[in-house]
This record gives structure tokens, sequence and C-alpha cells, in this order.
């Protein structure tokens, strides 16, 4: 065999173990993936707000509302699903409350420290927002097939104090005086917005109703749940506080600014809680952000941040290592893209983003909202969020009703954030 052919079959050699150490180490550390299905089959219904949550047994479950509208509907019902451990498939619907005659919407749930599962919505009782009556379920039995079997069923009463009047009544006062921030022919509509948020502060009917969850409860130090709430009558939030296991419910301090809505609560190793909320108000179309050093019970004032929102729901979440996890529609305009994004200093900066759904802007864009998101305890995220299929998708039933809304679930492994799209 001369020089030459023992030089090329060295170099086959070579290329042929390079591959093969190259095949090895792909299978040892594949790429990362997203699995993703929709819970049931795209129907005419109304289909939105889900929240999701993994049982102690592993089970997940999911509930959402679904009716022939929202607040102006009364046939507006709070349905669940479950998938048990190990399996693929998830259950058909099953009822998990509904006051008959009545629109209920935007539930909520968690598991307390005691395993109890929490059941929190609005039961809307003039068919707007502003008359939301709050809610709440506990359940024992709720790792059974099907649905939950509930111990208890109570109202939520809230009584924000003198406190929350003052708050709104100053905000608005500085508020009034930066009027000529606006262009000339809204600042009448402007101030009359104003005024009446005025007069709704120190009314009782309204600062004690029209408060909604949309976001996952927060337990603080596992003494304290904390539940996020919002008023459409109002545009702002505030937080209801439970320290005796929801005997007793008082109020934090109101976070008022230009439309903070719906907020989410992750929490620093410093136990500061952070809060992203949604954008109700006016341009730029940013988050809005917050955090309070006292459990919950006051917040500074709320400031944009960078991070774009469409006026749309957004949930955050602290993983078991520390990182956070937010997960939002990353537009100004339109629910075309919902992206997961990750950060490892405490949410100064958020260095991975990835894409669940990404649509081109235009008429055939789907639409993609409401997310929740949990980790569950084999570290993998799963994540739920309202689907509405893009027009030259959707397909008519026997009566032509168009079949377009969804909950859609995605599980995936927070190293498929940071691979990037």
């Amino acid at each position: 065999m001369n020089r030459r052919v023992r030089i090329r079959e060295a170099a086959g050699g070579l290329l042929a173990a390079a591959l093969a150490f190259l095949c090895a180490a792909g299978a040892a550390k594949p790429v990362p993936a997203v699995r993703s299905e929709h819970i049931f089959p795209p129907g005419y219904l109304h289909t939105h707000g889900s929240c999701i949550l993994q049982c102690p047994n592993g089970d997940l479950l999911v509930c959402w509302y679904r009716g022939s509208g929202e607040r102006s509907a009364d046939d507006v019902e709070i349905v669940g699903a479950r998938r048990r451990r190990g399996d693929t498939r998830w259950s058909e619907p099953f009822p998990m409350a509904d006051q008959p005659g009545f629109p209920d919407c935007n539930p909520c749930m968690i598991i307390d420290p005691q395993q109890r599962l929490w059941l929190f919505w609005p039961l809307i009782q003039a068919n707007e927002w502003h008359t939301a009556l709050l809610m709440s379920r506990v359940s024992d039995d709720y790792q059974r097939r099907g649905a939950p079997r509930w111990s208890s069923e109570k109202v939520i009463h809230l009584k924000p104090g003198p406190e929350f009047t003052r708050v709104v009544q100053e905000s608005v006062d500085h508020d009034l005086q930066r009027l000529d921030r606006f262009p000339a022919e809204v600042r009448p509509r402007a101030r009359q917005y104003l005024e009446q948020r005025r007069a709704h502060a120190a009314d009782r009917y309204f600062h004690r109703l029209g408060w909604m969850p949309r976001v996952h409860p927060f337990i603080y130090q596992g003494r304290r749940l904390i539940l996020p709430l919002y008023s459409d009558g109002f545009d702002f939030s505030l937080m209801a506080i439970t320290d005796d296991w929801g005997k007793t419910w008082t109020t934090s301090l109101p976070l008022v600014g230009d439309g903070p809505v719906q907020p989410a609560i992750a929490v620093r190793r410093d136990g500061t809680l952070a809060t992203y909320m949604r954008d109700n108000g006016g341009p730029p179309k940013r988050l809005l952000y917050s955090e309070s050093a006292d459990g919950g019970k006051t917040w500074a004032p709320v400031r944009d941040t960078e991070i774009p929102n469409p006026g749309a729901g957004v949930e955050v979440m602290t993983l078991r290592d520390g990182r956070w996890v937010l997960i939002n529609n990353d537009t100004e305009r339109g629910r075309h893209s919902l992206a997961v994004s990750l950060s490892d200093d405490e949410g100064k900066s958020w260095k991975w983003t990835r894409h669940l759904e990404r649509d081109t802007p235009g008429p055939d864009a789907g639409s993609y909202s409401y997310p929740s998101i949990i980790e569950a305890r084999d570290g993998t995220l799963h994540a739920t969020y309202s689907v509405a299929l893009k027009p030259s998708q959707i397909v008519k039933d026997a009566q032509g009703r168009s079949l377009r809304e969804t909950i859609k679930h995605a599980q995936f492994p927070v190293d498929w954030i940071t691979a990037g799209d």
C-alpha cells in the first residue's frame, strides 16, 4: 500500500471517529424541544383565561372560562380538564364553578401548604366588570378522576380602608396637574375620567366590588396567601391578603397608575416581591412594574419597563433555582406573538427569549393570550394559553358556527428557552 493511500485511509478513519463522537454527543444532549397540544378541539364558544397547576400526585389540572361571550353573556361558566400523571391525553372538560344565569369568569388556582386546592373567580352581578363579586372554593379531594369535590365556597368581602381613598385621590391630583401631556382634544375626556376615579375611590360600592383575579395566587414565606387583583372600573390593581387561610382578608394599598392591571408576582432572594402588570393605559405600551418590601402590603410607585405589552395578560414566576420566567405577548400591538423569557438577575435583564407562537401580523394571524405557567416537580415548565385560530384554519360545524377557540398546553425544559428561536 503506497503512502498516499495510507494517508487517505487514516483521514477517513479520523473523519468516521469524529462523526461517531458528534453522534454520541448529540444522543447524550438532544436539542431541547417543546411539546404542545390543544386540550380540546377548537369550538365556537368563547374560551379564555386558563390557569394550570400540578397536583401532589403529579396530575396536571387546568381551568378556564367558556360561554357565548364574557361579562355580557349569562351562560359563562368555569370548566376544567385533567391530565393524569404518565398520560398524554387530557380528560373531557368538566364543570368547576357555575352560578346559573350569571357570568363566571377569570379563574385562578393554587395549592396551599396544607395541600388544599383553592379556586378563585369573579361572579359578574350585572353584566359589567365593576359589578364583580369575588368568589372562592376549597377542596381536599381534587386528585380523583374528573372534577374536584369542593368542601367550601365563600364570597370574599373586601373592604379597602380610608388609606385606599387617600392614595387614589392623591394620584388623581397628581395626574390632573399633568394633563398638558395629553393632546388638547382629549384633555376634557381625560379630566372627566380622572374626576370619576376620584369620586369612585370614596364610594363604598365601587371600591368594595369589581375586584377580579387573573394569575396564580402567591404563597409568601409559607404563611401568607396573596391574591393579585385588578379592577376594570378603576383600571388599577391591589392585593387581597390573608394570614389565616381565608378566615379574614385585608387589602394592600392600591397600585395606581396609567392602567396597571392583572398583576403577577415573583420573589427575590431577599424576600422583596416584584410584580409585572398588563398595560391598560396609553402609549408607550409597556409592561408595568412595582415592588413590595413588606410582604405585599404596600407597593412602590408603578413604573414602565422596557418590555412591550399590547394590553394583554402576562405571568411571571420564580423558579426553584432563583431564575425568573416571564411569559407574555412581546408586542405593542396585537396578540399574534407569545414569548417566554428567562432572567438570571431577578428581572434586571431578560437575556434569553423564545417564542411559543409567532405569526406574521396581518389578516391571517392567530391570537395567543392570557398565559399561565408553572414549574413542575421534574423541572420542566408547563404553560397554557388562549388560542384563536388563524382565519385560514377555521372550519365550521353543521350549524355554520366557526370552530375557532381553544386552550393550548405546552411543555418544555428551561434549556428550550436558552436555546433561542
